[in-house]
């Protein structure tokens, strides 16, 4: 059994912190190279078996280098196929964890479909779209492997500020659905987005932390260096307690995730809600970063500004963090007022 320093250690060898957004195919070849993609995947398929904890542990060591390499939709991507009962599922489980790039994407669509059965429209919001063999999406019919080499389907790029990462459209022009590649019907469609959508929170979480520590660590090392009245910025006691503040919303966060992650009854909401206070804190320090970085923390090209970046996107993925503080509200009075009362996220 592989530990989780294991993963650790091997993570932060491969993609050392002073190296940002390192580059994309070497990185993803690197990681399939490791064994990442089969991560998730039981051993009865190939995989290594490995839970929750091991696949966040990935994901906050990638987060430190706002990684380029899809690997959190690729992950989902390999789940889905997992609960399916496809024809080709173990075919496409073992083409998954040897490299080849095939997303989940959760968000809902507005297709038409014709009636012969084509289906046309677009599919928004799919990352990395231009390095995947096929893109698992919401169709009329169900959650659809949709291979990008069939008839009627195209990507086409769409420019984001977070330049770590890239988003792309899938277009759908009279595309009709392989009947062997629809994993759920319309009917099950829920239940798999809800089944995998906490898997999806924890990831993008872990991330936002692991990059959060990276970001308060870049600052502390300038403060260290930046020198102001003939000593260091970091003896002020007011900028201590900035920094002091950063940690402490990093902190709390991380337990809370950490805690998620290890609970296998976690609900939607509470990984939903684990996912929004980690992407708050992780703005938050990207904020103040900035702020105690000075006017170099405002220029594009500065490292700091690139975790900013990354934290307005991550902010935003999986729900806006008002809707999903609302739901853990609600959650909480639920609670309250049926007298059990549990920690709703």
């Amino acid at each position: 059994m592989i530990e989780l320093n294991e993963l650790t250690d091997a993570a932060q060898k491969a993609f050392p912190a002073d190296a940002l957004s390192p580059g994309r195919d070497e990185s993803w070849r690197l990681v399939a190279e490791m064994g990442w993609l089969m991560v998730r995947l039981p051993e009865e398929d190939g995989g290594l078996g490995l839970g929750r904890e091991a696949s966040s542990a990935i994901h906050f060591e990638m987060g430190r280098v706002l990684s380029t390499t899809p690997l959190i939709p690729a992950q989902l991507g390999l789940l889905a196929v997992l609960a399916s009962a496809i024809p080709a599922r173990g075919e496409w489980l073992e083409r998954m964890a040897a490299g080849d790039y095939v997303p989940l994407h959760l968000l809902p669509t507005r297709l038409k479909t014709a009636a012969d059965g084509a289906i046309s429209g677009t599919v928004g919001g799919v990352f990395d779209g231009d390095m995947a063999v096929g893109v698992i999406a919401r169709l009329p019919c169900g959650y659809v492997l949709v291979p990008l080499d069939a008839p009627g389907v195209s990507v086409v790029e769409r420019p984001i500020w977070d330049t770590s990462r890239r988003l792309f459209d899938l277009v759908l022009e009279g595309f009709k659905p392989d009947p062997a590649l629809i994993l759920t019907d319309d009917a099950g469609a829920h239940a798999l987005h809800d089944a995998i959508s906490p898997e999806a929170h924890l990831a993008i979480a872990a991330d936002c932390l692991g990059a959060a520590n990276a970001a308060l660590e870049l600052t502390i090392e300038y403060m260290k260096m930046r020198r102001q009245f003939d000593r260091p910025i970091a003896m002020f006691q007011a900028l201590k307690h900035r920094a002091a503040d950063m940690k402490t919303r990093i902190a709390a966060a991380e337990a809370l995730l950490w805690s998620r992650v290890r609970d296998e009854t976690a609900t939607y909401v509470q990984c939903g809600a684990a996912k929004t206070l980690a992407a708050e804190a992780f703005a938050f320090v990207t904020e103040e970063a900035i702020q105690l970085h000075g006017g170099i923390g405002l220029t594009e090209e500065h490292p700091i500004h690139r975790f900013m970046k990354r934290a307005m996107l991550n902010l935003q993925l999986c729900g806006a963090p008002d809707w999903w503080n609302e739901q853990a509200g609600r959650a909480a009075l639920a609670a309250c007022s049926d007298g059990t009362l549990t920690d709703a996220g």
